[in-house]
């Protein structure tokens, strides 16, 4: 059984970092446009406090979380929209507090969670591993959102290591999100950290494989980027298809982000 104290503690560096970048942010760039269509710098982090409050109930009140999960069923297409376009209309510092209170909630439950447990989600049930994994994925990728928004460059970290985890767990789910059946074996996975480190996944011996920076299969896994722009090299057809649909998160496949230099 993991200790989750690692990635909990991980999950909270991201959010403070993230955290840095907007807490000094004018009205203005509060309302920036991001690369996701029809949300901005606010609604970015709307989502965020939003998703933390859904992963605090799934923790500490299953039966709560469940009634979310059936108000979700009953509004597909606009269940998430519809949660940030509400966190989004709060005033900034009104909206800051809220998602720091949410995170902080759920640190503490997460670390509190008896050894074993399992929660309710959108997806499969998680461990309180695997609900951090998941959390610090999606901070990641909207801090990405909200960087590209501000014109900021973030420098990647090792934190990459659980989202890049959780991109190769995730392979199978990400077939079945496309009606397609999962291929039978495993693949071999290498990449390149932001230290240098090699991050190995699957048999050394698997004929098919993929390489590349960990940063790009992040980007991949969380579609921050298309498939062309990225160093990333599939052997095998299998492997290659994957790169095509790959998804570390739950719910249905968005729509990605076009190529570089493609009309808008």
């Amino acid at each position: 059984m993991a200790d989750p104290t690692p990635v909990i503690d991980d999950l909270r560096a991201e959010s403070e970092e993230l955290d840095l970048l907007v807490a000094e942010l004018s009205p203005g760039q509060w309302a920036l446009p991001t690369l996701a269509p029809g949300w901005t710098v606010a609604h970015q982090i709307a989502h965020l406090a939003w998703t933390d409050r859904s992963a605090l109930l799934a923790v500490t009140d299953a039966d709560a979380f469940r009634a979310l999960v059936g108000k979700a069923l009953a509004a597909p297409d606009s269940f998430v929209d519809e949660g940030a376009e509400e966190g989004a209309r709060r005033p900034p510092a009104e909206l800051l507090a809220a998602w720091r209170e949410g995170r902080t909630a759920l640190d503490q439950a997460l670390r509190e969670a008896p050894p074993g447990a399992r929660f309710p989600w959108y997806g499969p049930p998680m461990s309180a591993a695997s609900m951090a994994t998941a959390r610090l994925m999606e901070t990641w990728a909207h801090g990405l959102d909200i960087a590209d928004a501000l014109g900021v460059a973030r420098t990647p970290t090792d934190r990459l290591r659980h989202v890049a985890r959780l991109g190769v767990r995730t392979r199978d789910f990400a077939h079945t999100v496309h009606g397609l059946t999962p291929p039978a074996e495993e693949f071999r996975v290498e990449l390149v950290a932001p230290t240098g480190e090699l991050w190995a996944y699957g048999p050394e011996d698997a004929p098919q494989r993929v390489t590349g920076p960990a940063l790009d299969f992040c980007l991949l896994v969380t579609q921050r980027a298309h498939r062309s722009d990225l160093a990333l090299s599939a052997v095998g057809p299998d492997a290659g298809r994957w790169l095509d649909i790959a998804q570390a998160f739950a719910g249905p496949s968005g729509g990605g982000r076009p190529p570089k230099g493609a009309p808008a």
